[in-house]
């Protein structure tokens, strides 16, 4: 997979570390290919370079196992994050062809579904975060797939962002504007924060 830029997906994140703090636990990845895309955030559990450290491993063991299914990467993630403190993350990967979406959560990274559309109903799906810790111990993993319109949005963010944020303003901007708005208005500030918005657009089918 390459880092994803243009195609079906747009997307932007925004983050920020604990004041005071010169690195951020808080970390993404967006991969594309041919035929979809993965989206993760990662959340290296407490704050600092260990933080840190915890989650550019669970980056650097996703972005090296391009294809592979959602519950086969947290479980490779797990394995390579023992000497570690562990982390919470939540991944998404997008079947472009059949319109899905098949995302699981393992800790505390929220994930919800925003329909798109012109009606844009208020109803949005959420992820089942599953208790435990990817590096520590792992919930038994059982993946949820969901079918995917055009328009829909899917909103990542770790725990330090406040979850009262508009779902009406998200939808109606770009992604990095809502992200950026996002962590502008709902980041609290005492914790590492990170928020990453993917929109299912125009062109995916």
């Amino acid at each position: 997979m390459e880092k994803l830029n243009n195609g079906p997906l747009e997307w932007g994140a925004a983050g920020m570390a604990l004041q005071g703090s010169a690195e951020s636990g808080d970390r993404y990845v967006c991969l594309a290919s041919e035929a979809g895309a993965l989206v993760a955030v990662i959340d290296g559990l407490g704050h600092g370079s260990h933080a840190a450290l915890a989650a550019q491993v669970a980056c650097s063991v996703l972005e090296s196992l391009p294809g592979e299914n959602v519950i086969a990467l947290i479980r490779a993630c797990h394995e390579k994050l023992k000497p570690t403190r562990g982390v919470a993350m939540s991944l998404g990967s997008f079947d472009f062809k059949d319109g899905l979406l098949t995302w699981l959560g393992v800790g505390n990274v929220r994930g919800i579904l925003l329909p798109g559309g012109g009606t844009w109903s208020d109803k949005e799906d959420s992820l089942l975060q599953r208790p435990g810790v990817v590096g520590s111990h792992l919930p038994r993993l059982q993946a949820a797939v969901v079918p995917l319109a055009l328009g829909d949005t899917v909103v990542f963010s770790t725990d330090g962002i406040d979850d009262s944020f508009d779902r009406a303003t998200v939808r109606a901007l770009p992604p990095q504007r809502a992200a950026d708005l996002i962590l502008a208005r709902h980041a609290r500030r005492n914790d590492d924060a990170l928020v990453l918005i993917a929109r299912y657009r125009e062109g995916a089918r």
